[in-house]
């Protein structure tokens, strides 16, 4: 006959059992979790390495672009003023060589101005 010590005795077995069946799937859960962490980062370390070539290359192109258009800026710079300057001892010459154009050239041009001007605000009334 089975008596309550027997059947008490049974399910603290069947208890254990399923307690040390429980334990036995988080452990392989875990390990199998583990495992695909680092397959995952191992896949990125490949991944980090494959393109940190890639990324310092690019810099570097970005960097030489840079500077090739700065010095591009610097160049034209100086042309500018060396034009400016050409063009400005030209204009001082030109003055100093005939004075009366000059005055009458400057005077026809500021009359030329003040007529488009004059213009153009009578355009904007109407």
């Amino acid at each position: 006959m089975i008596t309550s010590a027997d059947t008490k005795n049974s399910a603290h077995q069947l208890t254990d059992s399923v307690a040390h069946s429980a334990e036995k799937m988080v452990d392989s859960t875990r390990g199998y979790a583990n495992q695909a962490l680092d397959t995952a980062e191992n896949a990125i370390d490949q991944l980090h390495s494959h393109a940190q070539p890639a990324i310092n290359k690019f810099s570097r192109q970005a960097e030489k672009i840079a500077h090739q258009g700065i010095d591009m800026a610097v160049q034209a710079k100086d042309k500018a003023r060396e034009s400016i300057s050409h063009y400005s001892e030209a204009t001082s010459r030109y003055v100093a060589e005939k004075p009366v154009q000059s005055v009458l050239i400057a005077a026809a041009v500021g009359a030329a101005l003040a007529l488009l001007v004059s213009s153009a605000r009578g355009r904007g009334r109407y």
